[in-house]
């Protein structure tokens, strides 16, 4: 079979193009407010599971 050899050239220029433009409505985080928000939930559901263990 023969390939196309055009097609990834202009498929990732979509994406680039799709991935640069930004959503001026999007909401925006801080990378340290989301490691937070996980290290919070890691402490809350460990304490949990050792106030009230299942077994």
């Amino acid at each position: 079979m023969a390939k196309k050899k055009g097609e990834g050239f202009q498929s990732a220029a979509g994406l680039i193009r799709y991935f640069d433009s930004e959503d001026e409505k999007a909401l925006k985080l801080s990378p340290w407010l989301v490691v937070g928000l996980i290290v919070a939930a890691v402490v809350i559901i460990s304490w949990l599971s050792y106030a009230y263990p299942m077994g």
